[in-house]
């Protein structure tokens, strides 16, 4: 426990040095993307890993908390703060107007339902003139400053406020892990009727995880919204966005607490490296080589990457 400790606060301390030696725009980036898609995958492992529930709809939520955002600043002239806040808000209502039906679905008919569920709100937004339709939203440029959430001649103050979003997830998953709900969803997961037997309210706590999850995911599209300064539905409801994080959480580990994170560390790189090499003309080359981590994971380490620090690999 305490070498675990000790090792969780070197990295931190490696992650809150990292901008100071590495002073070029990409590398920073690829960590604020590393450490983004990280905090979304601990989301999606609270619900997925802990209980066992696969949803490929989370971009549903990364959607709803950048067009909340986005919105409330062209429309309202709010600040992007306020609108982290009401995507927040927005998010929960959709995950338990979606989940509260879908938890009665068992298996793949849940995940195909989340499927259908994301896609929906992408085909809702293509079509709504109201939030800018199929040709997105461009966010105005402001001045600077921490209450616009916008800087614009480093991405040191964006790195920094993604750390610490990325620090809360995990303390968020660290209070979940050891809590009554977090050893209720591996009850769930283990054995549903055997958790409905001694009394525990499967769907409830399954919806509690699915709030957690789709906070987490909001927030992280709101941060999106104002990184890049302009949005579109199929940038932030696409399906492979929730797809990734079901890969990143598998390669890390299930059901671990740093699972998403390892996921992450080795999952971004090989995205961002290559779209930024290959270009257009490494479509294809990128899925080859997240097939082939995928295939090599399932047959070598099931349990995820997580395993290899844990106990020595065994």
């Amino acid at each position: 426990m305490k070498k675990g400790l000790c090792l969780f606060f070197v990295f931190v301390a490696l992650l809150i040095v990292f901008p100071l030696f590495f002073r070029n725009p990409f590398p920073r980036h690829l960590l604020i993307m590393i450490m983004m898609y990280a905090v979304m995958s601990i989301g999606w492992n609270i619900i997925g890993g802990y209980g066992g529930q696969v949803s490929f709809g989370n971009a549903a939520f990364f959607g709803v908390g950048a067009y909340a955002s986005a919105v409330l600043l062209t429309k309202a002239g709010l600040s992007p703060w306020t609108g982290m806040a009401a995507g927040c808000v927005a998010s929960l209502v959709l995950a338990v107007v979606v989940g509260y039906p879908c938890f009665r679905l068992k298996g793949h008919y849940f995940a195909i339902a989340t499927i259908a569920i994301g896609e929906i709100m992408m085909g809702l937004f293509m079509v709504w003139d109201f939030v800018g339709a199929a040709v997105g939203i461009y966010l105005p440029i402001l001045p600077q400053s921490f209450r616009n959430f916008e800087f614009h001649a480093t991405k040191l103050p964006y790195y920094y406020i993604m750390l610490a979003m990325f620090l809360f997830a995990i303390g968020v998953a660290f209070l979940v892990e050891r809590s009554r709900l977090g050893y209720y969803l591996r009850a769930i997961k283990d054995d549903p009727d055997g958790a409905r037997s001694v009394g525990i309210n499967i769907r409830k706590y399954k919806l509690y995880a699915f709030c957690l999850s789709a906070v987490l995911t909001s927030i992280c599209g709101t941060f999106y919204a104002q990184y890049v300064l302009y949005i579109d539905p199929p940038s932030t409801f696409g399906l492979m966005i929730s797809i990734d994080l079901c890969i990143i959480s598998l390669i890390g580990g299930l059901g671990k607490l740093f699972g998403p994170v390892i996921g992450s560390f080795v999952f971004i790189p090989l995205v961002e490296l290559t779209r930024v090499y290959l270009g257009s003309e490494g479509q294809g080359i990128d899925l080859m080589l997240y097939s082939l981590i995928m295939i090599a994971v399932a047959i070598l380490r099931p349990q995820g990457l997580f395993g290899l620090f844990a106990r020595g690999g065994r």
